[in-house]
């Protein structure tokens, strides 16, 4: 009877690991539509793909959180990094699927320039959740968490000019309601890579 609240072998931060290679994935799919003759339908497609893969991983590592008693770090900062990070691709995943689904076949300058921002914050989340298994890396991770608040703050004054623009520039009213939905999610996909970086903050702080 007390089997259940035995340690299990879990690794959860292989499940982190594993996620933020599929973020990484997905915003380079994402970053080729910035490219001058982008496939929007295939990489929309793909992004599909690699968005129910990391669906699947969040699951599992949900699932195994309710059945382990002993975690690496405090249960509730796995669950709230799992769950941000796999926002970062349901926000990619929906604002690529509206490009696919409006037939747009070219990225404005603006969603271009918030394309890379996302990878280049994902790629400094693939590198804080890879130092998370030794605390050395403790003052490198706070590091790197810094450098994604500064993305973020570019991205959030980047979305505001491109929503700007978009409503004096653009002369069809319904290219605005498409331009906008497509933007605001991707801002909100850097939304949730400063959101990971403050957990990774708050695990360095408990764990140090």
């Amino acid at each position: 009877m007390f089997r259940r609240f035995l340690p299990k072998n879990t690794d959860f931060f292989d499940y982190l690991e594993q996620h933020s290679n599929l973020i990484i994935e997905t915003c380079k799919e994402l970053h080729k539509m910035s490219s001058d003759k982008p496939d929007v339908v295939a990489s929309a497609a793909r992004i599909k793909e690699i968005e129910q893969q990391a669906d699947v991983i969040t699951h599992k590592c949900t699932e195994d959180l309710l059945k382990t008693f002993i975690t690496p770090i405090d249960r509730s900062d796995i669950l709230a990094l799992i769950k941000r990070m796999d926002d970062i691709i349901d926000f990619i995943f929906a604002s690529t699927s509206r490009m696919d689904l409006y037939e747009i076949r070219e990225l404005k300058p603006e969603a271009k320039e918030l394309s890379a921002i996302i990878l280049a914050s994902a790629e400094k989340i693939h590198q804080a959740i890879s130092g998370l298994r030794n605390m050395k890396h403790a003052a490198e991770i706070k590091e790197i968490c810094i450098q994604i608040h500064h993305l973020e703050d570019h991205a959030d004054g980047l979305f505001r000019n491109a929503i700007v623009n978009l409503f004096r520039q653009e002369e069809q009213p319904i290219q605005v309601i498409k331009w906008k939905e497509i933007l605001e999610r991707l801002e909100k996909a850097t939304d949730r890579c400063d959101d990971v970086a403050n957990i990774l903050e708050k695990v360095i702080i408990e764990s140090t």
